[in-house]
């Protein structure tokens, strides 16, 4: 499929959620109020911190990657929303689309740390088992997200062939992102979402930039595909990898295929 010429994602600033799983983690679960638990996580605000992060992103993008877009789109969820707004974009349009909202985390959407870990011990259990398929009780796994990614891709592919479009939206949504554009496999995204290494990981306010145009070599040259991407923490750079990386996408000879197979002995002989 033909995609945009730039492609740039931006995770939202961090939220009233980010923040309360934060503390949660610290053993302080007091901001999972009666009022916080009856507002659904869609309806999550950012913080003063958000706000200032989606500011630093929006100075990047407008002095970095030149702030004008052909199409501008945000998830429908409040925090990405306001992420948009405070990009302060020039002569912005947003498109709000409901298939980037973040990744439905069903029953544990909204719960404390000691309740993830007491109450749905097993399910945590469940998913370092393999993080990839891994469903959340009445939620969606990372494969299923990709499906919805797939739509959006679908629509950039009919839509906004050579044109430069924008995307505000959440940390793994911008993962099913990565691995479709760049045909990770599943034990590549899993390796990744385990690293303690930071660029390994998609920050509030972070920037995805990928782009068909070679930023290193020949700039007027346009690529079929989207076969570039940087990653700016605009807050922190140290968080970020920032160069430029050509994009590998992956294939297997049957040797490959073995050795993979091979790791996993099999458990049952019949």
């Amino acid at each position: 499929m033909t995609m945009p010429i730039d492609l740039v994602l931006v995770r939202h600033g961090e939220s009233e959620g980010n923040i309360a799983k934060k503390q949660s983690e610290k053993g302080d679960h007091s901001l999972y109020s009666d009022e916080f638990l009856s507002r659904h996580s869609s309806k999550w605000r950012l913080t003063d911190r958000g706000i200032g992060q989606a500011q630093r992103a929006g100075i990047f993008i407008r002095e970095q990657i030149r702030g004008y877009f052909d199409r501008y789109y945000t998830s429908d969820y409040l925090r990405a929303k306001e992420t948009a707004l405070h990009l302060e974009l020039p002569d912005a349009r947003w498109y709000v689309e409901f298939y980037l909202r973040e990744r439905d985390r069903g029953d544990i959407d909204v719960v404390s740390q000691e309740e993830l870990h007491t109450k749905y011990a097993e399910e945590m259990k469940r998913r370092e088992i393999d993080r990839f398929y891994w469903t959340p009780p009445n939620g969606e796994s990372m494969a299923q997200l990709c499906l919805r990614v797939d739509r959006v891709l679908d629509t950039l592919h009919r839509e906004c062939s050579d044109k430069r479009v924008i995307i505000v939206c959440h940390g793994e949504v911008m993962w099913a992102f990565r691995v479709r554009l760049e045909r990770m496999t599943q034990k590549g995204f899993s390796e990744l979402d385990v690293s303690k290494n930071p660029h390994d990981s998609i920050h509030n306010g972070q920037i995805l930039h990928y782009t068909r145009r070679n930023p290193i070599g020949i700039k007027c040259r346009l690529e079929k595909h989207l076969n570039w991407m940087r990653s700016i923490c605009p807050t922190d750079l140290a968080l970020s990898s920032n160069d430029w990386k050509i994009i590998v996408r992956s294939s297997f000879s049957d040797t490959d295929l073995l050795y993979e197979i091979r790791e996993f002995p099999r458990i049952i002989n019949a």
